[in-house]
C-alpha cells in the first residue's frame, strides 16, 4: 500500500509550526477537556502534532522512534477495538449477553498502554480493558464468555499474561501488587535481559481510586519498591459520580504521597499514552519502581449496559468530547502526514466488519456448560471440600433423572 521509505519513516516528526487545540464552545464554565500544562500530549484534536513542550519532551524521542507502520497498526487496533465493543453492546441489547460494559472512548487509553507491554509484562484489568485485552492477544471472543454466563471467566491468565476481568472495584490493584512483588523476589528485574526483565500494569477507573483495595497496594508497590505501573483512566465519571465529588487531588499528583511519580497523559492521544507508558514499563522492569499515569479520557458510552447517563450528564459534555475522539484523531495525524490513504482507511473498515461477524458467531454458537463445572477450578489444587460439594451435586442431579424414570 505505500512504499518502503514510508513504511521507515518516523511517525512522530513534529510540524515546524506549533499547533493549539481549538476550544470547542459549550454551555461549560471551562474546557472540560482540558487536562492542564502538565498533560503529555503529542497530537491534537484534529490529528495535527504538537511541537515538542516542556510536559512532553521526556517522551520525544520514544515517539520520533516509531515508524508510519507502527502509526499504521495502532489505528487498525483503534478501529478494530472499537467495532468489538460495538458488537459487544448490540449483542446484549439483542438478549445475548447478560452484561457488557462499553469501552467506547477509552481506545487510545488502552491500545496505546496495551503496546507498552512485553509478552512477560502480566497486565490486571478491571472489567472494561478490551482493549488491552486486545493488545496482549487473548482473542475477542474469549471476552464474551463470562457476560453470556457460560465460563468462569473465558481464558487462561497464564496463556498470555492478562489476569481474569475483576468485578470488585479496585481489588485487582492488590492482586497485580502481589504479583510484581513476586517477579521482584523472583529476581526478574533490573537484570538487563530485555526477554526477562518484567513488569506489572493494573488498570483501573477514576471511581477506583477511591477504594481501600487501590491505596493499600500503592503503599505496598511504593515501601517495596515493585516493578509496577498503575493505570488510572480517568474517564470523568465514576457511574454517575464526577470527579469533583471523587477527590480534591487529581490521581496522578497523589502518587508522589506514596513516594512515586505519577504523570497525566491525554487519554485520547493514542502516541502519547504510549510513549508514557513505555517509560514508565521500563523504568519498572529496570528496578526503578512504580508509576502512576492518568489517562485523562473520557467514556463515551454508558457506565454499562445496565446505565442510563442522560440521567445525570449532559448531551452537550458528550459532544465537546466527541471532537476529541481518538480514531478521528489519529486518522487525521496519519492522512496529514501521508502515512495512510484511503484504501486503508477502508481496508480496516473491512476487516472491522469481517472481525464483528466472527465474534457474533462465535457468541451465538457458545455452548451451555455442563452444570458441575462450576466447581472446577475454584483452587489451583484439589481440595477436600469442594471435592465432596461437587460430588454431593451430582447426585443431587441424579435424583432428577431417577425421578423421571421411576414415573414411566
Amino acid at each position: 500500500m505505500h512504499d518502503d521509505a514510508m513504511d521507515s519513516a518516523p511517525v512522530g516528526e513534529p510540524n515546524s509550526v506549533q499547533h493549539h487545540e481549538t476550544v470547542v464552545s459549550s454551555p461549560m464554565e471551562h474546557d472540560i477537556t482540558d487536562g492542564g500544562p502538565d498533560m503529555v500530549q503529542f497530537v491534537d484534536g484534529d490529528g495535527n502534532r504538537l511541537a515538542t513542550t516542556e510536559a512532553n519532551a521526556a517522551y520525544a524521542q520514544i515517539v520520533e522512534d516509531l515508524t508510519a507502520e507502527d502509526g499504521r497498526s495502532m489505528y487498525r487496533d483503534l478501529v478494530l477495538v472499537r467495532r468489538m465493543d460495538a458488537e459487544g453492546h448490540a449483542l446484549q441489547r439483542q438478549g445475548e449477553l447478560g452484561l457488557w460494559p462499553s469501552l467506547l472512548g477509552q481506545e487510545a487509553a488502552q491500545v496505546g498502554a496495551g503496546r507498552a507491554m512485553r509478552p512477560q509484562d502480566y497486565a490486571f484489568p478491571g472489567y472494561r480493558e478490551h482493549g488491552v485485552a486486545w493488545c496482549k492477544g487473548v482473542p475477542p471472543e474469549n471476552l464474551l464468555g463470562m457476560f453470556r454466563g457460560v465460563n468462569h471467566g473465558g481464558w487462561d491468565s497464564n496463556a498470555n499474561n492478562f489476569h481474569l476481568y475483576t468485578i470488585v472495584i479496585g481489588n485487582q490493584m492488590l492482586h497485580a501488587t502481589g504479583y510484581a512483588m513476586g517477579i521482584q523476589r523472583d529476581g526478574d528485574v533490573g537484570t538487563g535481559d530485555e526477554d526477562r526483565d518484567a513488569a506489572v500494569m493494573a488498570f483501573t477507573g477514576d471511581g477506583g481510586t477511591a477504594q481501600g483495595d487501590y491505596n493499600e497496594a500503592m503503599v505496598f508497590a511504593g515501601v517495596a519498591n515493585a516493578p509496577m505501573v498503575f493505570f488510572v483512566q480517568n474517564n470523568q465519571w465514576a457511574i454517575s459520580e464526577p470527579n469533583y465529588k471523587q477527590f480534591r487531588i487529581p490521581p496522578y499528583q497523589r502518587a508522589r504521597g506514596f513516594g512515586f511519580p505519577g504523570v497525566r497523559v491525554d487519554g485520547n492521544d493514542v502516541l502519547a499514552v504510549y510513549a508514557v507508558t513505555k517509560a514508565a514499563m521500563d523504568a519498572a522492569r529496570s528496578g526503578q519502581g512504580p508509576t502512576l499515569i492518568e489517562a485523562f479520557t473520557y467514556r463515551m458510552g454508558a457506565h454499562t449496559t445496565s446505565d442510563d447517563p442522560t440521567k445525570y450528564r449532559i448531551a452537550a459534555e458528550v459532544d465537546i468530547w466527541r471532537e476529541k475522539d481518538p480514531i478521528k484523531r489519529m486518522r487525521g495525524f496519519l492522512a496529514s502526514k501521508g502515512h495512510a490513504d484511503d484504501a486503508f482507511f477502508d481496508a480496516v473498515d473491512a476487516e472491522a466488519d469481517q472481525l464483528a461477524a466472527r465474534i457474533r458467531t462465535a457468541c451465538q454458537q457458545m455452548p451451555d456448560p455442563e452444570k458441575p463445572t462450576m466447581f472446577d477450578d475454584i483452587y489451583a489444587e484439589p481440595h477436600p471440600v469442594v471435592e465432596r460439594e461437587k460430588a454431593e451435586y451430582v447426585d443431587y442431579l441424579a435424583s432428577f433423572a431417577d425421578a423421571t424414570e421411576g414415573a414411566h
